[in-house]
């Protein structure tokens, strides 16, 4: 299983980082030891002073396929969860400074949280509502109508270059308000008015 995470897919969060608004969906890859053991806390890393959260869409991949056509797209997922992408940002901004690639600020153990899954068809993922409360203050809120490029089109483009497996896991990026966590804050996800996730950070 892979996890497979789009960067700079809602406009204000690349302006907040001063990126520019892509022409093609931006990808990097998590392994599966990225994904947090679920109802486990998140220990920050030694690595790192400046742990940031992430609120994304998150697509489970149920029929495998390579390139795959955007009107066919919708036949190879039918779940959905919420999933918090933890990135190391200082030390993110080192690697983009050095032309190297973001995966020791990415991909560490850990950095993918996700909810549990909830089928598609329950959920409007052309207008879907989610939100992010770091110790029970409004942080990120956002809505899949933001999105650059939208589902079918991460998947048509992603199975140009990887063959995508049953159970891989697409992480279809952020909306703006990421920020830091430290020790002791709690995160909550909400898809719609329902908290699908809770995070202890330690």
């Amino acid at each position: 299983m892979k996890i497979i995470c789009i960067g700079r897919n809602y406009v204000e969060h690349a302006r907040e980082l001063g990126n520019e608004i892509p022409e093609n969906p931006v990808i990097f890859i998590k392994p599966d030891t990225a994904i947090l053991k679920k109802g486990s806390d998140f220990y920050l890393p030694e690595f790192s002073n400046e742990i940031h959260y992430e609120l994304e869409v998150v697509l489970k991949i149920s029929k495998g396929g390579k390139y795959i056509q955007e009107e066919n797209a919708p036949q190879h997922y039918d779940e959905i969860a919420l999933g918090i992408d933890l990135t190391a940002r200082d030390l993110q901004q080192k690697l983009k400074e050095k032309g190297l690639p973001w995966e020791l600020a990415k991909a560490f153990d850990g950095s993918a949280v996700v909810s549990d899954f909830f089928p598609k068809k329950n959920v409007d993922l052309k207008a879907l509502q989610f939100s992010l409360k770091k110790n029970k203050e409004l942080v990120q809120n956002g809505n899949t109508s933001q999105m650059i490029f939208s589902p079918e089109k991460i998947i048509a483009f992603a199975s140009q270059y990887f063959t995508l497996r049953v159970g891989d896991l697409i992480f279809t990026g952020t909306p703006k308000g990421v920020g830091q966590v430290a020790e002791n804050d709690v995160l909550e996800a909400f898809l719609n008015d329902d908290k699908v996730l809770h995070l202890r950070i330690q």
